[in-house]
């Protein structure tokens, strides 16, 4: 979870059994949005954001051939507390990390 992720999100993730990771937990709070994706990249995991520069910066990624983990993007306000849980426990669900690889996902499904 990228930092600026509510933590209701995480909380209702993690009723779910869904195995959640934040920034904060991993002492990546005060990273900048590269570093953070990196980070994600180098443990395996997807990461989930609302914040656009993370967007931007993944796009980039994907246009100059980068490899990373998966980007899974909601914009703030075209999304719900519950809609995100219900969406992202559905990816969980139905497929595993590599499936995303090198991908952006876009919420609401």
């Amino acid at each position: 979870m990228d930092h600026h992720v509510p933590g209701p999100i995480t909380e209702g993730l993690r009723r779910r059994d869904i195995d959640v990771l934040t920034a904060q937990e991993d002492g990546a709070a005060t990273f900048d949005d590269d570093k953070l994706l990196e980070r994600a990249t180098h443990l395996g995991r997807v990461l989930f954001s609302q914040d656009r520069d993370l967007l931007v910066i993944a796009h980039h990624w994907l246009e100059t051939g980068r490899e990373f983990s998966g980007l899974i993007y909601a914009h703030q306000l075209n999304i719900t507390i519950g809609r995100a849980i219900r969406d992202l426990d559905l990816l969980a669900q139905a497929l595993e990390p590599d499936d995303l690889r090198n991908q952006i996902e876009f919420l609401p499904l």
